[in-house]
């Protein structure tokens, strides 16, 4: 199951990213949680120094491309393969224990894999878009084949830049952070209603509750998608500042939460016909917009409307 965390900025979609990683390795099944913001900072919360990072995705977008390529005769050369080009008969599919991105981009931390898109650099200033990077997220998950028992956590990029690509799509569950303020709950907003055109499922957390009239604010805001509410945590305020950090240092209260959120996801039910026409839908999108001028070639010609997605097709293929 994949699930994306969102939210404003500050909202803590990064500390509850972080949580949920943790509670899903506990839960047993592989776990992969992936550093898809602009501002990377999942493995710093998670307790990890810069300088033990995995070799981040998006410097190496150019040989991913190659290997999810595989033997697919419909993309002529990793240069024609964006970050919306589907798979298709001859490409590679993965699993979340892949050994080409487990163990060249993968470093394990809490009992889990940790995947990182890598910073925006100074040498990206002004010539580079951050999506560009996050790309190589959206090709993995295109590719992936992953079970009920198996999770794939990815913190994303702040507010509505989100929807800069068709990543928004990529997911079985989407969980959106709020604070119980005005500003926390514009983004919901805009993230309701851009996903409701698209089928993708959103349930709000709200974050940082300090009494019963933050959870009824936030109720009279968002509704019924708001899922669960997590109390303001001195066990998470000491991770944030470094500090040791397990779950069983949460609070009873919120530990609960984290069980809700689990018990939630849990319960969507896998649509991979969803999921291989909407990845075919950005794709034309995409390839309409600017990607058949980039790359001089039709990238329609990319789409295997005969390649079933899901459990059907054969993992490592290619």
């Amino acid at each position: 199951m994949r699930v994306a965390f969102v939210g404003k900025g500050g909202s803590g979609k990064t500390t509850l990213s972080s949580l949920f990683a943790r509670y899903a390795a506990k839960q047993g099944g592989p776990v992969v949680a992936i550093d898809a913001d602009i501002n990377q900072h999942l493995g710093l919360v998670l307790g990890l120094e810069p300088s033990a990072l995995p070799e981040p995705l998006g410097a190496h977008i150019g040989d991913i491309k190659e290997y999810l390529r595989g033997d697919n005769p419909r993309v002529t050369s990793a240069a024609s393969m964006v970050k919306t080009t589907p798979p298709g008969r001859g490409s590679r599919l993965v699993s979340v224990a892949d050994p080409f991105f487990m163990e060249r981009f993968a470093t394990t931390v809490q009992g889990f894999e940790l995947m990182v898109t890598g910073p925006f650099n100074e040498e990206d200033l002004g010539v580079a878009c951050y999506h560009s990077k996050v790309g190589a997220v959206e090709l993995f998950l295109n590719h992936l084949v992953d079970g009920d028992d198996e999770h794939v956590i990815v913190d994303m990029t702040a507010g509505g830049d989100s929807f800069a690509s068709g990543l928004f799509t990529r997911f079985d569950m989407t969980f959106l952070v709020a604070e119980p303020t005005r500003q926390g709950v514009s983004v919901y907003r805009q993230y309701r209603d851009h996903a409701r055109d698209f089928d993708v499922p959103i349930a709000v957390i709200g974050n940082k509750v300090h009494s019963e009239a933050d959870v009824a604010f936030l109720r009279e805001q968002v509704g019924d998608d708001l899922l669960v509410c997590l109390e303001h945590s001195p066990a998470v305020r000491a991770m944030e500042q470094g500090r040791a950090f397990t779950l069983d240092a949460l609070e009873p209260a919120n530990q609960e939460a984290l069980a809700v959120l689990m018990s939630h996801l849990r319960a969507q039910k896998k649509d991979w016909e969803k999921f291989g026409r909407q990845a075919i839908e950005f794709h034309t999108r995409n390839a309409r917009a600017w990607a058949n001028r980039a790359t001089g070639e039709d990238l329609l010609q990319q789409i295997d409307h005969d390649f079933v997605f899901g459990e059907r097709s054969t993992v490592g293929a290619g």
